[in-house]
């Protein structure tokens, strides 16, 4: 859960079609409005999962701007993944909702991996940037063959997990959020010895104290885009393409062999089922898994 440590995204797979610079054609470029440069008008107010972000206090302020003028002008990075979004968030937010986990907490897999699965440094992976031990923890299959900290629905549901026992813990979502990069014992150590409750008034590493923040500055840019400057097209939007769902519960010995029994090759079914980490899928105690075929879009 350490991608925030870089600033370059990185993926395993990325998947784009066509180009889009603020528009698609001259006339679109003609009647958009110009990108704002450096500085924005800081909304009044902004909450996260319900809880209200104390604007009012000036260094919460200030922090708040910081990652809301640095995400905004990160042009590229930011507009791919408004692009991402809608492709990622159907999946997620129906997760979020069954889970009872406030939907906000879809910005947070934003900031861990730009919606990609991404690796750290460290060996977190995945769009929510799991390490192997917590990922099997929470229930996930790690193998050599098998890595479901590639799998979006399944991983989705692990971070849900470990998001409902951190709120259990600290009583509040947004801790809950920072525990997400500084650990439940980490947070929990400050917060007995700072002698507060409220992760507004803690202070933290560098990277735990800006975490919230840069999760609110995303969500402020992608619920307004247009008004950051993003003037992103419905068609320029990465879509989910019509697929169909294959069980197996035995071993396959040949992933590329199995491809073109399903009328794709290999690298489409890998794009579409990155949790599969090998050339076959080792499966003696018969396992079923789902296998992702996609009915279009090559």
């Amino acid at each position: 859960m350490d991608w925030f440590k870089k600033t370059a995204l990185t993926a395993s797979v990325v998947v784009t079609s066509g180009l889009l610079i603020y528009g698609t054609s001259p006339e679109t470029k003609k009647t958009s409005p110009a990108k704002p440069e450096a500085s924005f008008v800081i909304p009044d107010s902004i909450d996260f999962a319900g809880e209200r972000t104390p604007l009012h206090i000036a260094d919460v302020k200030e922090r708040f701007e910081r990652e809301l003028i640095v995400n905004a002008n990160l042009d590229a990075s930011t507009l791919l993944i408004i692009k991402r979004a809608n492709r990622a968030f159907p999946i997620i937010e129906p997760i979020l909702k069954k889970y009872n986990v406030p939907d906000d907490f879809k910005y947070l897999a934003v900031i861990e991996s730009g919606l990609v699965n991404a690796v750290s440094p460290a060996g977190a992976r995945g769009v929510w940037q799991f390490m192997p031990e917590t990922a099997k923890e929470k229930g996930m299959e790690v193998s050599e063959t098998v890595d479901e900290r590639y799998h979006l629905q399944k991983s989705t549901e692990a971070a849900c997990r470990y998001l409902l026992d951190a709120k259990t813990r600290f009583g509040s979502w947004t801790l809950a959020a920072a525990s997400y990069n500084g650990g439940m014992t980490g947070v929990g150590k400050q917060i007995d010895m700072q002698k507060v409750t409220d992760y507004y008034d803690l202070l933290l590493t560098e990277e735990t104290a800006r975490y919230v923040f840069r999760i609110l500055a995303l969500k402020e840019i992608m619920k307004s885009p247009d008004k950051y400057g993003f003037n992103v097209l419905p068609a320029d939007l990465y879509q989910n393409l019509p697929s169909k769902i294959i069980s197996v519960d035995s071993t396959i010995v040949d992933l590329a062999g199995f491809a073109k029994t399903q009328g794709i090759n290999y690298k489409i079914l890998k794009i579409h089922n990155p949790w599969l980490r090998d050339k076959k899928l080792n499966n003696p105690g018969r396992k079923r898994y789902e296998i992702e075929i996609p009915l279009s879009g090559y």
